[in-house]
């Protein structure tokens, strides 16, 4: 059965959500909803969509009758709520891209909405869905490791990555977007609740904005890349990162693809000379924290802990899982299995090709999560996604609630 999908967003997920149902072999991209002029038309060309199904606003899409059987939303994260809402009420099956809403009500608005109207609804937890942690969940289900007493969970975010998305990129001010926390660990909080198959009582947090700061902005550095002495010798050059890209049909997907679409040198210094994206890393309105740990308890006693932090390379999560019968660490590709009675180990290779970042599919999620994704909606099953919207808004909640325990520096529930 093919499943016949409109793209609201045609930025980089919107995209890659586009090209994973084609290559999937049952997806068919029929409508697109875009306010750019540029994208829409690049994804109109990509797949045969004729003019009458291309709209400048998804308000335009959701006037017409019915046209696809599902709606993949891929909006900026403040512009979801609405659309979602709307096209459950029309009964298109939703894929909503992470994270749901910016706030608690909008998100539980989002979930009741797609409940009442019975549609196949998911959001993109991506790493959900890959060979890893499917991996992980049957290692755990399995009862190879007894009891779970307590799982740390690293999130490396990647130094340049964090300077490109969330220091000059669309995700650096919380007013404009959201707390680091919700924009890009919604996901890691999603797969610990997962995988520990519980939900915490108590939750507590620190973290804060510890570098990219005025006050760091280095003596002799300028406003931008493009005309800075300092330039040559920073971590944090745009220049070095951007050119670097040239060339590289990834990386000039992403990360160069939302600096500019002119993939050339001069192209690139010309969007670093003009654009938000040559900034000096130390000189942006950025506000959101570049370290955060997050401690989780649940009601049985066991605990988790999850650190974000820019200040790695950008690589897979980092993971140990401590059983009263074994311990389990990986690294999103291979597991380290110790079994205490035995005092064996074994070593399980996910055979996990793909890398860690956006352009790399995301450790092979993107790709799992799809596939779920058109099960469900050709089989008309929601257990195919193995969550619901409610099981998505709880990963939410314990966001929200880390945000507030670390604001208030106390210890929250979800």
């Amino acid at each position: 059965m093919s499943v016949t999908l409109a793209i609201v967003g045609a930025g980089s997920r919107g995209q890659i959500y586009a090209r994973e149902a084609v290559a999937d072999g049952r997806g068919q991209v029929v409508a697109v909803a875009d306010p750019d002029p540029a994208r829409r038309g690049l994804l109109a060309a990509e797949y045969g969509i004729p003019e009458e199904a291309c709209f400048a606003d998804w308000t335009e899409l959701a006037a017409q009758p019915k046209l696809a059987d599902a709606v993949v939303i891929a909006t900026q994260d403040r512009m979801h709520v609405e659309p979602a809402v709307a096209f459950a009420g029309l009964g298109y099956a939703i894929l909503l891209e992470k994270p749901m809403a910016p706030t608690e009500p909008e998100a539980r608005r989002i979930a009741e909405a797609a409940e009442r109207a019975g549609v196949i609804f998911a959001v993109c937890h991506v790493l959900r869905y890959t060979a890893y942690t499917k991996a992980l969940k049957e290692l755990i289900a399995g009862g190879r490791l007894g009891t779970l007493s307590s799982i740390q969970h690293l999130e490396p975010v990647g130094w340049w990555h964090q300077a490109h998305s969330f220091v000059r990129g669309a995700w650096r001010n919380s007013a404009e977007s959201g707390p680091m926390l919700l924009t890009k660990s919604c996901h890691d909080l999603d797969w610990l609740l997962y995988v520990m198959d519980d939900v915490p009582t108590g939750v507590a947090s620190f973290g804060s904005l510890t570098h990219f700061r005025k006050e760091n902005h280095p003596e002799g550095a300028g406003e931008r890349c493009t005309s800075c002495a300092v330039e040559p010798t920073c971590p944090y050059s745009a220049k070095r990162l951007y050119l670097s890209c040239l060339g590289d049909p990834k990386r000039e997907f992403w990360p160069l693809g939302p600096v500019t679409t002119d993939a050339t040198t001069e192209g690139v210094l010309h969007a670093l000379e003009n654009g938000p994206y040559g900034r000096c890393a130390y000189l942006c309105d950025n506000d959101v924290v570049d370290q955060q740990v997050v401690m989780l308890e649940f009601a049985g006693g066991a605990t988790a802990s999850f650190t974000m932090t820019a200040f790695t390379p950008l690589e897979h999560r980092k993971t140990r899982v401590f059983g009263s019968h074994g311990f389990a660490e990986g690294d999103g590709r291979m597991l380290r299995v110790v079994d205490f009675a035995t005092a064996t180990e074994q070593i399980i290779d996910t055979a996990t090709g793909a890398g860690a970042s956006l352009a790399d599919g995301h450790g092979g999620g993107d790709t799992g999560l799809i596939r779920a994704f058109l099960d469900a909606v050709t089989s008309g099953e929601q257990e195919r996604l193995g969550a619901t919207a409610a099981d998505a808004l709880a990963g939410h909640l314990v966001v929200w609630a880390a945000e507030r325990a670390r604001e208030t520096r106390t210890v929250t529930a979800p």
